[in-house]
Protein backbone atom coordinates (compact mmCIF):
# COMPACT_ATOMS: atom_id res chain seq x y z
CA UNK A 1 0.00 0.00 0.00
CA UNK A 2 1.26 3.15 -0.95
CA UNK A 3 -0.31 5.41 1.04
CA UNK A 4 -1.75 4.78 5.01
CA UNK A 5 -4.22 6.86 7.06
CA UNK A 6 -3.43 7.52 10.27
CA UNK A 7 -4.02 10.24 13.26
CA UNK A 8 -1.13 11.51 15.54
CA UNK A 9 -2.60 11.97 19.38
CA UNK A 10 -1.08 12.98 22.01
CA UNK A 11 -2.15 12.71 26.13
CA UNK A 12 -0.39 14.84 28.22
CA UNK A 13 2.56 15.08 26.27
CA UNK A 14 3.12 11.50 24.88
CA UNK A 15 2.33 11.56 21.39
CA UNK A 16 1.53 8.33 19.25
CA UNK A 17 0.82 7.71 15.36
CA UNK A 18 -2.73 5.82 15.75
CA UNK A 19 -2.90 3.69 12.38
CA UNK A 20 -6.78 1.12 11.99
CA UNK A 21 -5.12 -2.16 11.41
CA UNK A 22 -8.50 -4.14 11.22
CA UNK A 23 -7.42 -5.24 7.47
CA UNK A 24 -3.89 -5.55 8.72
CA UNK A 25 -2.75 -2.92 6.22
CA UNK A 26 0.41 -3.33 8.55
CA UNK A 27 3.27 -5.98 9.43
CA UNK A 28 3.11 -5.72 13.48
CA UNK A 29 6.21 -7.61 13.17
CA UNK A 30 7.91 -4.71 11.33
CA UNK A 31 10.14 -3.43 13.62
CA UNK A 32 11.76 -1.24 11.24
CA UNK A 33 8.66 0.33 10.67
CA UNK A 34 7.91 1.58 13.70
CA UNK A 35 11.62 2.65 14.71
CA UNK A 36 11.41 4.91 11.13
CA UNK A 37 8.02 6.52 12.05
CA UNK A 38 8.72 7.36 14.96
CA UNK A 39 12.08 9.16 14.47
CA UNK A 40 11.75 12.61 14.47
CA UNK A 41 12.53 14.96 11.89
CA UNK A 42 12.56 12.30 9.48
CA UNK A 43 9.40 10.87 9.87
CA UNK A 44 6.23 11.78 11.63
CA UNK A 45 7.80 11.35 14.57
CA UNK A 46 6.39 10.15 18.01
CA UNK A 47 7.17 8.02 21.20
CA UNK A 48 5.20 5.46 19.87
CA UNK A 49 2.95 3.64 17.63
CA UNK A 50 -0.59 2.36 18.48
CA UNK A 51 -2.76 -0.22 16.84
CA UNK A 52 -6.15 -1.25 16.47
CA UNK A 53 -6.76 -4.53 15.72
CA UNK A 54 -9.73 -6.73 15.72
CA UNK A 55 -10.83 -8.48 18.55
CA UNK A 56 -13.24 -10.99 20.09
CA UNK A 57 -15.72 -10.24 22.35
CA UNK A 58 -14.82 -6.86 23.16
CA UNK A 59 -14.79 -3.74 20.75
CA UNK A 60 -11.12 -4.06 19.00
CA UNK A 61 -7.48 -4.65 20.64
CA UNK A 62 -5.17 -2.20 20.95
CA UNK A 63 -1.18 -3.04 19.90
CA UNK A 64 1.86 -0.81 21.43
CA UNK A 65 4.67 -0.26 20.26
CA UNK A 66 7.40 1.99 21.89
CA UNK A 67 9.95 3.92 19.41
CA UNK A 68 12.54 1.39 19.55
CA UNK A 69 10.10 -1.23 17.56
CA UNK A 70 9.20 -3.08 20.95
CA UNK A 71 5.89 -4.27 21.80
CA UNK A 72 5.08 -3.88 25.60
CA UNK A 73 2.12 -4.62 27.69
CA UNK A 74 0.15 -1.17 27.56
CA UNK A 75 0.34 2.41 27.70
CA UNK A 76 -1.95 4.15 29.79
CA UNK A 77 -1.64 7.61 27.70
CA UNK A 78 -2.08 5.15 24.87
CA UNK A 79 -5.11 3.60 25.82
CA UNK A 80 -6.53 7.22 26.52
CA UNK A 81 -5.66 8.15 22.66
CA UNK A 82 -6.52 5.43 20.77
CA UNK A 83 -10.17 5.37 23.12
CA UNK A 84 -10.48 8.64 21.27
CA UNK A 85 -9.34 7.11 17.83
CA UNK A 86 -11.74 4.89 17.79
CA UNK A 87 -14.93 7.26 18.95
CA UNK A 88 -13.91 9.64 16.44
CA UNK A 89 -13.42 7.35 13.98
CA UNK A 90 -17.28 5.96 14.58
CA UNK A 91 -16.03 2.42 15.65
CA UNK A 92 -17.23 2.52 19.25
CA UNK A 93 -19.96 4.96 21.01
CA UNK A 94 -18.71 6.90 24.21
CA UNK A 95 -18.32 3.43 26.20
CA UNK A 96 -15.80 0.56 25.13
CA UNK A 97 -14.10 -2.18 25.80
CA UNK A 98 -10.75 -3.16 24.64
CA UNK A 99 -8.15 -5.65 24.79
CA UNK A 100 -4.50 -4.78 25.81
CA UNK A 101 -1.63 -7.55 26.32
CA UNK A 102 -2.07 -6.33 30.16
CA UNK A 103 -5.35 -7.34 30.38
CA UNK A 104 -9.11 -5.90 29.13
CA UNK A 105 -9.25 -2.19 29.70
CA UNK A 106 -12.75 -0.08 30.13
CA UNK A 107 -12.72 3.11 28.48
CA UNK A 108 -15.15 6.60 28.11
CA UNK A 109 -15.09 9.62 26.36
CA UNK A 110 -15.54 12.76 29.21
CA UNK A 111 -16.22 15.87 27.36
CA UNK A 112 -12.71 16.14 26.29
CA UNK A 113 -11.21 14.06 28.33
CA UNK A 114 -10.85 9.99 28.15
CA UNK A 115 -11.21 8.06 31.60
CA UNK A 116 -9.94 5.02 31.11
CA UNK A 117 -10.22 1.48 33.96
CA UNK A 118 -7.16 0.11 33.70
CA UNK A 119 -5.59 -3.32 34.75
CA UNK A 120 -5.40 -3.67 39.36
CA UNK A 121 -1.25 -3.19 40.10
CA UNK A 122 -0.07 -5.89 41.15
CA UNK A 123 3.81 -6.72 42.73
CA UNK A 124 3.60 -3.56 44.89
CA UNK A 125 7.00 -3.14 47.14
CA UNK A 126 7.91 -0.74 49.10
CA UNK A 127 11.13 0.68 50.43
CA UNK A 128 13.44 -1.79 48.11
CA UNK A 129 17.18 -1.11 48.33
CA UNK A 130 18.39 -0.31 44.77
CA UNK A 131 22.33 0.52 44.39
CA UNK A 132 22.84 3.33 42.10
CA UNK A 133 26.38 5.00 40.96
CA UNK A 134 25.44 8.06 43.30
CA UNK A 135 24.46 5.38 46.44
CA UNK A 136 22.04 3.57 47.71
CA UNK A 137 18.13 4.78 47.30
CA UNK A 138 14.61 3.28 48.97
CA UNK A 139 12.42 2.94 46.20
CA UNK A 140 8.78 1.52 45.77
CA UNK A 141 7.93 -0.47 43.00
CA UNK A 142 4.45 -1.70 41.00
CA UNK A 143 3.60 -3.30 37.80
CA UNK A 144 0.64 -1.13 36.70
CA UNK A 145 0.45 -3.12 33.80
CA UNK A 146 4.11 -2.38 33.06
CA UNK A 147 6.96 -2.28 35.43
CA UNK A 148 7.49 0.86 37.40
CA UNK A 149 10.15 2.04 39.94
CA UNK A 150 9.61 5.19 42.21
CA UNK A 151 11.82 7.47 43.95
CA UNK A 152 10.68 9.91 46.17
CA UNK A 153 12.71 13.19 46.18
CA UNK A 154 13.08 16.89 47.24
CA UNK A 155 14.50 18.92 44.34
CA UNK A 156 12.62 17.38 41.02
CA UNK A 157 13.90 20.13 38.94
CA UNK A 158 17.69 19.15 39.48
CA UNK A 159 17.21 15.49 39.58
CA UNK A 160 19.38 14.06 37.00
CA UNK A 161 16.95 11.46 35.88
CA UNK A 162 18.10 10.81 32.03
CA UNK A 163 21.24 8.85 34.62
CA UNK A 164 19.48 8.08 37.21
CA UNK A 165 16.37 6.36 34.77
CA UNK A 166 18.75 4.63 32.56
CA UNK A 167 20.32 2.72 35.44
CA UNK A 168 17.26 1.68 36.96
CA UNK A 169 16.31 1.09 33.66
CA UNK A 170 19.38 -1.32 32.74
CA UNK A 171 19.42 -2.60 36.92
CA UNK A 172 20.40 -6.26 37.50
CA UNK A 173 17.28 -6.63 39.78
CA UNK A 174 14.77 -5.44 37.05
CA UNK A 175 16.46 -8.09 34.05
CA UNK A 176 15.70 -9.30 31.39
CA UNK A 177 12.78 -7.06 30.35
CA UNK A 178 13.95 -3.83 32.69
CA UNK A 179 11.89 -1.08 34.16
CA UNK A 180 10.81 2.52 33.89
CA UNK A 181 11.62 4.55 36.44
CA UNK A 182 9.66 7.93 37.90
CA UNK A 183 11.04 10.60 39.93
CA UNK A 184 8.29 12.19 42.42
CA UNK A 185 7.24 15.07 45.06
CA UNK A 186 4.41 14.68 47.04
CA UNK A 187 3.36 18.35 46.96
CA UNK A 188 0.17 17.72 48.97
CA UNK A 189 -2.39 14.61 49.81
CA UNK A 190 -4.31 15.00 46.42
CA UNK A 191 -1.18 16.54 44.37
CA UNK A 192 2.24 14.92 43.06
CA UNK A 193 4.91 16.49 40.61
CA UNK A 194 6.39 13.81 38.44
CA UNK A 195 9.01 12.88 36.12
CA UNK A 196 9.64 9.66 34.09
CA UNK A 197 12.33 8.11 32.16
CA UNK A 198 10.49 5.33 30.00
CA UNK A 199 12.19 2.48 28.22
CA UNK A 200 11.70 1.39 24.94
CA UNK A 201 12.24 5.94 24.24
CA UNK A 202 15.13 5.42 26.69
CA UNK A 203 14.79 9.20 27.61
CA UNK A 204 12.99 11.22 29.74
CA UNK A 205 9.08 11.80 28.30
CA UNK A 206 6.56 14.66 28.74
CA UNK A 207 4.30 12.21 30.65
CA UNK A 208 3.52 8.40 31.55
CA UNK A 209 0.21 7.60 32.57
CA UNK A 210 1.14 3.42 33.41
CA UNK A 211 4.12 5.56 35.68
CA UNK A 212 1.70 8.50 37.18
CA UNK A 213 -0.50 5.47 38.27
CA UNK A 214 2.36 3.27 40.26
CA UNK A 215 3.30 6.79 41.52
CA UNK A 216 -0.20 7.58 43.20
CA UNK A 217 -0.50 3.68 44.48
CA UNK A 218 3.04 3.80 46.20
CA UNK A 219 2.35 7.25 47.47
CA UNK A 220 -0.83 5.97 48.77
CA UNK A 221 -0.07 3.19 50.40
CA UNK A 222 3.02 4.74 52.29
CA UNK A 223 -0.06 7.07 53.48
CA UNK A 224 1.19 10.31 51.65
CA UNK A 225 -1.68 10.53 49.31
CA UNK A 226 -5.56 9.49 49.08
CA UNK A 227 -7.60 8.88 45.94
CA UNK A 228 -8.10 10.49 43.85
CA UNK A 229 -5.02 12.28 43.23
CA UNK A 230 -3.73 14.52 40.48
CA UNK A 231 -0.23 13.96 38.93
CA UNK A 232 1.24 16.71 37.35
CA UNK A 233 3.18 15.58 34.23
CA UNK A 234 7.06 17.70 33.06
CA UNK A 235 4.24 19.04 30.38
CA UNK A 236 2.53 20.83 32.50
CA UNK A 237 -0.91 18.67 32.15
CA UNK A 238 -2.72 17.03 34.88
CA UNK A 239 -3.40 13.37 34.67
CA UNK A 240 -6.06 12.22 37.63
CA UNK A 241 -5.47 8.55 39.29
CA UNK A 242 -8.32 7.22 41.21
CA UNK A 243 -8.26 3.86 42.62
CA UNK A 244 -10.07 2.31 46.22
CA UNK A 245 -7.28 0.21 48.58
CA UNK A 246 -9.01 -2.02 50.52
CA UNK A 247 -7.09 -4.85 52.71
CA UNK A 248 -3.71 -3.60 51.19
CA UNK A 249 -5.07 -4.58 47.62
CA UNK A 250 -5.30 -1.64 45.11
CA UNK A 251 -8.61 -2.01 43.33
CA UNK A 252 -10.74 -0.19 40.47
CA UNK A 253 -7.57 1.88 39.61
CA UNK A 254 -9.18 4.72 36.52
CA UNK A 255 -6.84 7.15 34.60
CA UNK A 256 -8.21 10.46 33.02
CA UNK A 257 -6.87 12.81 31.16
CA UNK A 258 -6.82 14.39 27.99
CA UNK A 259 -6.13 13.09 24.05
CA UNK A 260 -5.67 15.57 21.80
CA UNK A 261 -5.74 15.39 18.02
CA UNK A 262 -2.66 16.71 16.68
CA UNK A 263 -3.25 15.99 13.27
CA UNK A 264 -4.90 14.07 10.61
CA UNK A 265 -3.08 12.48 7.70
CA UNK A 266 -2.00 9.62 5.06
CA UNK A 267 1.81 8.21 5.70
CA UNK A 268 3.59 7.96 2.35
CA UNK A 269 6.07 5.44 1.69
CA UNK A 270 8.71 8.04 2.15
CA UNK A 271 7.74 8.09 5.92
CA UNK A 272 9.74 4.70 6.15
CA UNK A 273 11.95 3.90 2.94
CA UNK A 274 14.60 5.77 4.08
Amino acid sequence: MDKIPFMKLSGAGNDFVIINNFAKIVDSTDTEFVQKLCQRRMSVGADGVLLLEKADDVDFRMRYFNADGGEVETCGNGARCISKFAYLNGIVSERMRFLTNAGIYESEIVGENVKVRMSDPTDIRLNVPLQLDDGMHAVGFANSGVPHVVFFVEDLERTDVFNLGQQTRYHDNFKPDGTNANFIRVESPGLIDIRTYERGVEDETLACGTGSIASAIIAATLGKVVSPVSVKTASGIILKIHFEVEDEEVRNVYLEGDARVIYVGELTTDAWNY
